[in-house]
């Protein structure tokens, strides 16, 4: 794997777990695909940092779980006032 890559990923990890971020978001402040967010953070990473790959995997876990809630906040905000 080259160093890049490498980089990429712990920086990657690292910006999840202290910033609680999504998939979604990681890859937007990075410039990349959330494919890649996701192989680097799952994948990549364990062969490099396993712990810091499963605090990593925690937080995305975390926002899977939650994710049908801020879906429905969102529903909810759009609509709201459509209605009057």
């Amino acid at each position: 794997m080259k160093g890049y890559i490498e980089e990429r990923a712990v920086e990657l990890a690292n910006y999840i777990i202290e910033n609680k971020a999504t998939v979604r978001a990681a890859a937007k402040k990075f410039g990349i695909s959330k494919s890649t967010v996701h192989k680097d953070v799952t994948e990549r990473l364990v062969q490099i940092n396993s712990v810091l790959a499963e605090e990593a995997k925690a937080v995305l876990d975390k926002n899977k779980a939650e994710r049908h809630i801020r879906g429905g906040l969102a529903t909810r905000a759009k609509y709201k006032g459509k209605s009057e």
